[in-house]
């Protein structure tokens, strides 16, 4: 007999991209491919190549995702015509007659092949099965089953709004559950095929025993390991939580909570969800993305866990090359922003070269995302900005554009001029609330060309793309063209954004609430004293201390910017190093060791 190993990384958002796919996407496809470079590499030593599923739902057609509003359709461009061996036809015929459909694919990472299952589930409800000796749909099946192995009462949450999207959480963790028991079971179910002992042994030795792993990517895939474990399936599982449901709900109140140890979910928190999130307790190990999830998981559900960060998705690039990338990308925005800005308010012409642009990128999230504290922050900047003017230590001709980039949706056929544009019909809720904001603390960009105002915000209501009516430029190059980024989340249980603003070599501004700040007590400095991402402490400080630490730090990248060329470009190397260093390296060898058992060799 010989065992071979299984990696199973399981997710709602896993998977082929689809027209909506972003955030824990992101993640999950940046373990795998880390995950297949350290096979390539031999990081991971194995005597065979562990053989590594994608396990995720499939939307093969407009309607197919529960949340119509999204209307997922799963983008099949990438992957290779896969055909399956006779032990994954055996495990998905067996599926199939179970009446649980999926579709296989594969694609080659380096020389690792990722197979992925990607399953449908809106047919649960259309599918007749037996169970408990009466003839129901699947659908009911899985939530009976549910109910009698762990008490999950999915009847209790009919009469809830998101009960569709609980079901299709439900049946992809069955499906997820029952494709691994499959698997497990194989060996014996083969060799139970030969009547004769002898035979039946012989041909058991042939057939590899699969050691699985499973990693279950946030609450929807939870259940997948909770049944798994009642039905007696021995399998290693980790699951991992990138917030929770009551501190999402809870927002930037969930320090407070965590501070009174305030362990009530709160009138807001969906019951069906939370309970399904609080599955994790059946997982070996659970890990959280930062301290604040990690306080949060133990608050809410009495769980223990460990924290395994983020990483970024990145190749180590050439400096010069990032920073002619800046380059370039700076002058279209500054170009743009002038042009945009003469065209639309018919004032006097401002110099492109002396447009600072700044930004900052996030859901739509007002209180959350700290949106009040960057333009309370915006005005103490201005008034600094003026004094500098009138001490003549500034150049009367700057003027600093802060872009909010934050959406409701695309936007179809924004106006002309668009983002400076911005007409009434244009914005819509939480989008018209934060440009009422901008416009009662008069930081209309329509200010700048007058002298008024120095710093001034733009509403960017759009998500970014190369034809998106704005800048028409990608994420990246938006991010590159831009001076610096500051993220004042009030709650966030990471922040992607702030290694992605490295990534393109744009020091930032960061809150002490966000996950990956702890990390830059690591980061290589190139610059003595104040560095190329700082944090402003907006957990402890009074709020006006906060408000004005971020001015002060938007006023220093901004002084070395105009004052010191190559001082502001040892910044952006130094934001730049700290991507390179949270790359997802070591959070992939982290999970591997829970997953498997198996200490690898530190290569640092």
């Amino acid at each position: 007999m010989f065992e071979r190993r299984c990696i199973i990384i399981a997710g709602e958002e896993a998977g082929p991209k689809s027209n909506k796919m972003g955030g824990i996407w992101n993640v999950i496809d940046a373990e795998v491919k880390s995950l297949a470079q350290m096979l390539e590499d031999g990081i991971i030593e194995e005597e065979s190549i562990p053989r590594i599923f994608v396990a995720c739902p499939y939307y093969g057609y407009s309607g197919s995702d529960w949340n119509k509003g999204l209307n997922r359709i799963t983008d099949m461009s990438e992957f290779d015509e896969f055909i399956p061996d006779e032990n994954l036809s055996l495990i998905i015929e067996k599926l199939q007659e179970k009446g649980i459909d999926l579709i296989v694919a594969s694609k080659k990472m380096e020389q690792v092949e990722i197979i992925y299952l990607m399953f449908k589930t809106n047919d649960f409800c259309r599918t007749m099965v037996e169970y408990n000796g009466k003839h129901t749909c699947l659908e009911n099946k899985v939530k009976g089953e549910a109910y009698d192995l762990i008490g999950l009462d999915s009847l209790s949450y009919e009469d809830m709004g998101n009960r569709t999207e609980y079901t299709h959480y439900l049946n992809l963790s069955y499906a997820i559950s029952e494709f691994v028991h499959n698997l497990v079971d194989l060996r014996k179910e083969k060799a139970m095929a030969y009547e004769d002992e002898l035979i039946s042994e012989f041909a058991s030795s042939l057939i590899p025993s699969w050691h699985v792993s499973l990693h279950c990517h946030e609450f929807g895939v939870f259940y997948a390991i909770a049944r798994l474990k009642k039905i007696g399936v021995p399998i290693n599982s980790v699951a991992t939580y990138h917030a929770t449901i009551p501190g999402r709900v809870a927002g930037h109140l969930s320090i407070q909570k965590i501070r009174d140890n305030d362990k009530e979910w709160g009138a807001g928190v969906p019951k069906n969800m939370a309970t399904l999130e609080s599955l994790s307790e059946y997982a070996d190990v659970v890990t959280a993305v930062g301290d604040s999830t990690k306080k949060e998981i133990k608050l809410f559900y009495d769980i223990d866990s460990l924290i395994v960060r983020n990483g970024i998705d990145l190749e180590t690039g050439d400096i010069n090359e990032l920073l002619d990338k800046k380059s370039k990308c700076r002058t279209k925005i500054q170009e743009l922003t002038t042009e945009k800005l003469y065209k639309t308010h018919n004032g006097l012409k401002l110099l492109p070269e002396k447009i600072i642009p700044i930004f900052s990128i996030s859901r739509i999230e007002v209180e959350n995302k700290g949106y009040p504290d960057l333009l309370d922050s915006l005005v103490l900047l201005d008034r600094m900005v003026k004094i500098e003017v009138e001490a003549g230590r500034l150049d009367e001709n700057y003027r600093v554009v802060c872009f909010i980039v934050t959406a409701h949706g695309p936007k179809i056929n924004p106006p002309e001029n668009f983002p400076v544009m911005l007409n009434e019909e244009v914005l819509i809720g939480e989008e018209r609330r934060i440009q009422n904001m901008i416009e009662s603390r008069k930081l209309e960009c329509s200010r700048l060309s007058g002298g008024s105002r120095y710093v001034s915000a733009i509403l960017y209501p759009q998500w970014l793309s190369k034809s998106d009516g704005g800048f028409n430029m990608s994420v990246d190059e938006f991010m590159a063209g831009c001076v610096a980024g500051i993220f004042p989340s009030r709650y966030e249980p990471f922040l992607l954004t702030g290694l992605e603003a490295g990534k393109e070599a744009t020091p930032s501004i960061v809150s002490k609430v966000c996950g990956f700040s702890d990390a830059l007590k690591t980061v290589k400095r190139l610059v003595m004293g104040m560095g190329g991402v700082l944090v402003v402490d907006n957990i402890d400080q009074a709020y006006l201390e906060t408000i004005a630490d971020y001015a002060l730090t938007l006023d220093y990248f901004i002084d070395t910017y105009t004052d010191d060329k190559t001082k502001y470009n040892f910044l952006c190397q130094e934001a730049n190093l700290l991507a390179q260093d949270m790359n997802w390296q070591e959070p992939t060898r982290q999970y591997y060791e829970m997953l498997t058992g198996t200490k690898l060799k530190n290569e640092k």
